[in-house]
């Protein structure tokens, strides 16, 4: 091995082909390295990257990007192609505000297609671009990188299914890390392959089918030939499904091979429609703590590279996750009716002991959501409880089936919503900021946020005792330390908690930002402004006497971790005008735009979201309405009782 860097070097995709064997086992070693100690400073996705690294310079080295395109299916696969596609320089940067994004984004790099962060979407795109090129008369290379998890997608299924029958020049690379070819079928598969690759071999099987297809004999032969070898193929094959789809398929292959990547690629650009490219590998690929684990290094903190350990400043509370992990252990204890449901995220979501004790009571669909909400649907309808755990952001993938399958149907089905609100270095696409507003939308679906971690069981406890559908929101990390209940209570539906009494301001408060009000009054009670605090607990249905009641105040201040458009605010907004009160009312949320990735006390800092910005607000707001009316600004409360 050189002792000159080669990664330095490499400022483009192009500067790939001229490296020999060596030099690719070197760069590839260079790469590991450079993986594991960035992501140990700033987290994030290590194994999927590991696992990817010899397959994404074989696919470099077959395509010439920018011109050809590969979209990268959920995308937290992509850091090698980042490195070797000039952010090799910046990369010590990724996940941190400002820095590089931890998925393609196209604004990073001509050579990143689609902003991407979600599953099972990147054949569709694709297909779509191939279309396109189709249309347009050029003839560029239009790859998807998708693993074997994604393919549990039913999109994906779609997009196979319609790449088939429009028969476009399309290049699918399946990214299989999950060994899931038996090994009783895996060399004959891969000798298969190999004759695939070879020109020679088709040019004479295509000659001697034409010329035996010239006599009646001949081409009964061929005839009983081919019925023959599709009856085998049926059997020993793994392709076949894609076959049946129109879709020529090759593999499975070594993806930790470059040349065996490389030459099946290029390959494929030469074939006539689309083609499967079926790679194999090994998530965490020389990494040991990545290797013997796998899930826990898909996506991780800052963690030692010695160890394996991720690092912290001590001991934290519990996490939101964790706490819900195990209320729902406690209510299936007590309820027998009660299963869980996840797609694809078991530890992601708490369910992990939840499936070791009551292993018949937990289903795991894959990266299906709108089939675990489906599923779902038939489980109430049989007389269980279903409770649906999944990612605030990854719910909209089955806004259908919520609205459809459960809501319509007025079936009891408990969705419990982790990542509520900004979850940091993950970025836009998975902060969950927009579930008060598609979830308010549908009739019969009730909304709760906790205000910590103790609400949270109490309200897991009171969905499971509601009717009809309930959803619970509730944020990524740790609570905020409050003690748990030995046993859960059954919260009033719609009935919010009052934390502080104040004239000049009510604060109405959902969810995390409850914590953020009470901090925010006790700022401004230092500068004179009585604020009153509300837990408001519910969404849906809203604490209509609350509200109410806080119009008597000078200014109704509205605070949630969610966008402004169609939120909690809309929602005291609209029961305000319901009733013909008028009330000065203040929107504090997020904004209407993709907020960015970074650390999330960092990215609240930015959006106004912090209990000092909220203070700096209020006093603004009110010193406005002062103004107006040629009222004192500050302490308003005793004045007016001095006045009076």
């Amino acid at each position: 091995m050189s002792d000159t860097p080669i990664l330095d070097s490499i400022n483009e995709p192009s500067a790939l082909k001229s490296l020999d064997h060596d030099q690719l086992a070197q760069l590839a070693a260079e790469i590991r390295a450079t993986l594991i100690g960035t992501v140990a400073e700033t987290g994030g996705h290590l194994a999927p990257n590991l696992g990817v690294v010899e397959l994404t310079l074989g696919l470099h080295r077959a395509l010439d990007c920018p011109r050809d395109r590969i979209v990268w299916d959920v995308g937290h696969q992509a850091y090698v192609h980042k490195l070797v596609t000039g952010r090799r320089g910046t990369f010590s940067t990724l996940r941190t505000y400002g820095g590089v994004c931890g998925f393609p984004k196209r604004a990073e790099s001509p050579c990143d297609v689609h902003d991407a962060g979600h599953a099972s979407n990147s054949i569709s795109v694709a297909l779509g671009l191939a279309a396109a090129r189709d249309l347009r008369g050029t003839n560029e290379t239009i790859v998807a990188v998708i693993g074997d998890g994604s393919l549990t997608g039913g999109m994906a299924f779609e997009a196979l299914d319609h790449a088939g029958h429009l028969g476009a020049r399309l290049i699918v690379l399946l990214n299989d890390n999950e060994m899931s070819i038996a090994p009783n079928v895996g060399a004959l598969s891969s000798y298969l392959a190999r004759v695939r690759l070879d020109r020679r071999y088709r040019r004479l099987r295509d000659d001697v089918e034409s010329v035996l297809a010239r006599t009646k004999v001949g081409a009964a032969m061929v005839a009983a030939g081919e019925a023959a070898k599709e009856s085998v193929k049926q059997l020993i094959v793994p392709g076949m499904l894609f076959e049946e789809l129109g879709i020529q398929y090759v593999g499975p292959i070594d993806g930790h091979d470059v040349g065996q990547v490389q030459n099946a690629i290029t390959w494929a650009k030469s074939a006539d429609g689309p083609v499967i490219v079926h790679a194999v590998t090994r998530k965490g690929m020389g990494y040991s703590h990545a290797e013997d684990r796998p899930d826990e290094f898909h996506g991780l903190g800052p963690f030692s590279v010695e160890t394996g350990k991720v690092t912290g400043s001590g001991p934290k509370p519990l996490s939101y996750t964790a706490v819900f992990g195990e209320a729902i252990i406690a209510e299936a204890e007590r309820d027998e009716r009660v299963v869980a449901i996840t797609a694809a995220m078991p530890a992601g979501t708490g369910l992990t002991r939840f499936a070791e004790r009551f292993p018949e009571r937990f289903f795991d669909v894959g990266i299906a959501e709108q089939h675990a909400v489906g599923l779902a649907a038939g489980l109430a309808h049989g007389g269980q409880v279903p409770v649906v755990a999944v990612y605030s952001t990854f719910l909209q993938r089955a806004y259908d089936q919520v609205i459809m399958d459960a809501a319509l149907q007025g079936l009891h089905m408990v969705f419990c919503l982790d990542r509520a609100g900004l979850v940091g270095e993950d970025g836009p696409t998975h902060h969950g900021v927009f579930d008060l507003s598609y979830l308010r939308a549908i009739p019969g679906l009730q909304i709760m946020a906790p205000a910590d971690e103790a609400e949270l069981v109490h309200m897991l406890h009171t969905a499971i005792e509601a009717d009809g559908p309930v959803a619970i929101r509730y944020p990524r990390g740790s609570g905020r330390g409050v003690a748990l209940p030995a046993e859960p209570r059954v919260l009033e539906p719609g009935v919010s908690e009052r934390r502080r009494t104040g004239a000049d301001v009510e604060l109405l408060a959902i969810g995390r930002m409850v914590g953020v009000a009470e901090e925010a009054a006790a700022l401004l009670a230092d500068r004179g402004v009585e604020a009153g605090v509300v837990n408001m607990r519910w969404v849906k249905p809203i604490d209509r006497t609350a509200v109410l009641e806080a119009a008597a105040a000078p200014l109704i201040v509205t605070l949630e971790e969610n966008t402004g458009e169609g939120g909690f605010g809309a929602a005291v907004l609209e029961t305000l005008a319901d009733a013909g009160a008028t009330a000065p009312v203040l929107r504090i949320a997020v904004p209407d735009c993709f907020v960015t990735h970074g650390k999330t006390e960092v990215l609240l800092e930015e959006i106004g979201l912090t209990a000092g910005q909220v203070c700096e607000r209020v006093t603004s707001r009110l010193a406005d309405l002062a103004d107006a009316k040629g009222a004192p600004a500050y302490g308003s409360a005793q004045a007016r009782r001095r006045a009076r």
